[in-house]
């Protein structure tokens, strides 16, 4: 799988690394991983454009 690079806050980061460790996953990168996946499959089970937008805004993502 290919690796790519996202920009985080620094205070943010510190947070994923200590709750990372607490919850006994091997690398910040996987709980991150981990995270984004469970909040895409929350929309990505919506069969048209129309419903993602609505998930979104029901999930605080767009307005």
């Amino acid at each position: 799988m290919a690796k790519e690079k996202v920009k985080i806050d620094k205070n943010l980061m510190d947070k994923v690394r200590k709750y990372a460790k607490l919850s006994g996953y091997s690398s910040a990168e996987e709980f991150i991983a981990h995270c984004l996946e469970k909040e895409i499959s929350k929309i990505d089970e919506a069969d048209s454009e129309e419903e993602i937008k609505k998930k979104l805004k029901g999930l605080g993502y767009i307005s």
